[in-house]
């Protein structure tokens, strides 16, 4: 049965043949043209090459940087908590679930905008002083995760 399997008809083609005289068309120059750096052996062009004009990458104005050592934090605001309710624990599993981060693994910041519910219980990597303050006033606890 594996003996008789072939391609369908149509499905392989035949390798083109340049340089075998004017009767297959690609005779002479094969196919390259007429003098040039594409005719050619060994013609390798590189795809951004721009035939030696000043290429774009150079031409093209460069600014600012990229910090090597910036370290990613994701923000949440107290006012956002109150969609967790009063009385909760806070941490970073919470949050990924409720939808409030992503849970890239990234360190947690609360920041102080908005009202803080009742009663919470915040064990996050970074809490700004107004935030605490908040927390605390409206008779919640704060603990850092290091």
């Amino acid at each position: 049965m594996l003996d008789r399997l072939s391609p369908r008809p149509g499905a392989r083609r035949n390798r083109r043949r340049v340089g075998r005289g004017p009767g297959s068309g690609l005779g002479k120059t094969a196919g390259t043209g007429v003098k040039g750096q594409g005719t050619r052996s060994g013609k390798k062009i590189k795809a951004w090459f721009e035939g030696g004009q000043m290429p774009l990458t150079q031409r093209v104005p460069k600014r600012g940087f990229k910090n090597l050592f910036r370290k990613e934090v994701e923000i949440v605001n107290v006012g956002e908590l109150s969609r967790l309710g009063d009385g909760t624990t806070v941490d970073q599993d919470a949050l990924v679930k409720n939808g409030l981060v992503r849970g890239s693994g990234a360190e947690i910041k609360l920041l102080g905008e908005g009202d803080a519910p009742k009663n919470l219980t915040i064990k996050l990597h970074r809490v700004s002083a107004g935030a605490r303050a908040k927390i605390e006033a409206a008779g919640g606890s704060v603990e850092l995760i290091v």
